[in-house]
């Protein structure tokens, strides 16, 4: 009777100790309208971009390639690359960032919607283009001011004039070199902007620390760039070039941002790539987890997206909001995020 009442109460115990297991995992575990785009090679799917027939999402690589979606039945396919000399046999599938220079690390990504061309941030071979049959990228600027890019990030265009807005992180470190940036607190970013027209590179502002997203507002007046080592947005008003590009802060973050995204009503997605390490050893005491914070055109916050402590956003490098989803870019997952408004 005694062993009975003792097995009893180990089976409460561990009913008890299996139901907070569940709740925690519930707690911790990813919604139920989320889904994963798998990658069959290589990983970081940094930038998400559609092209203008709203086909896609491509995505750029570690083994350098640009990637594009082909549907459940087909999956992923090559559609682009940005090394000149790439070795197929060396890159394909590569996550090793020593290859980075050899076989590339397309970063940003954007189509123009006139045009239908892809433009391409690539970390080691600046800026490119690419039609919209893919194929091997045009390079169209590796340096500015007699200044070499050493870190080409992120990009917008301004359809109208063509003309592109892209940030280099670094002209003193390299990619595969970025812990190096950080720990000297390095401020060699540039803000740049090719005019398509001249093929010209405008330095717009220098000396920012890890410039990386970029995005411009919906009628062009000003651009939004991520500050990533001072946890914050800038907001730079365009217009009469003779005045100078002078940024004010738009929003200051207690987490590294990374790219910025608009979308079709105007609005910012954040995408916010690190920092997180805290709430995940002290899971009892966080309220929430923002792995992506939506903007108004003010700064004003219209929605956070919570990781809730759990591993699958550990690293989200860009939301991009499509057709009533968002996609989902990390620059280390083998997968494209998706969740379902």
């Amino acid at each position: 009777m005694q062993m009975h009442l003792v097995s009893v109460k180990f089976l409460v115990l561990v009913c008890f100790v299996s139901h907070n297991i569940m709740q925690s995992y519930q707690q911790l575990g990813v919604p139920e309208n989320y889904e994963q785009m798998e990658l069959n090679e290589g990983s970081g799917p940094e930038s998400i971009a559609f092209d203008c027939k709203n086909e896609g999402p491509y995505v750029g690589i570690s083994d350098g390639r640009i990637l594009k979606w082909q549907g459940l039945n087909l999956g992923w396919k090559q559609f682009a690359v940005t090394s000149p000399n790439r070795d197929k046999k060396v890159c394909d599938g590569t996550t090793n960032s020593e290859l980075e220079p050899t076989c590339g690390r397309p970063l940003g990504l954007k189509f123009n919607r006139k045009t239908c061309d892809l433009y391409i941030a690539d970390a080691y071979f600046g800026l490119s283009v690419v039609g919209p049959n893919g194929g091997k990228a045009q390079q169209l600027a590796t340096s500015a001011e007699g200044i070499p890019f050493k870190l080409t990030n992120a990009l917008d265009i301004d359809t109208n004039t063509g003309m592109v807005y892209f940030t280099d992180s670094s002209n003193t470190f390299q990619r595969r070199h970025i812990f190096l940036s950080i720990l000297s607190f390095d401020r060699s970013g540039r803000l740049l902007k090719y005019d398509p027209r001249t093929k010209n590179v405008t330095v717009m502002y220098k000396g920012l620390a890890f410039p990386n997203g970029v995005a411009l507002s919906k009628n062009n007046s000003f651009l939004l760039v991520a500050e990533s080592m001072k946890m914050r947005i800038l907001k730079f008003e365009l217009g009469d070039e003779a005045k100078g590009y002078v940024p004010e802060q738009f929003v200051q973050l207690s987490r590294t941002p990374d790219n910025i995204k608009r979308n079709e009503n105007g609005e910012f997605w954040v995408g916010l790539n690190s920092g997180r390490e805290r709430i995940q050893t002290d899971l009892l005491g966080f309220n929430t987890d923002p792995v992506g914070i939506k903007y108004d055109e003010d700064g004003k916050v219209l929605k956070e997206l919570d990781g809730n402590g759990g591993l699958t956003f550990t690293s989200v490098s860009e939301i991009e909001e499509f057709n009533g989803k968002l996609y989902i870019g990390s620059v280390v997952k083998p997968y494209v995020g998706i969740l379902f408004a």
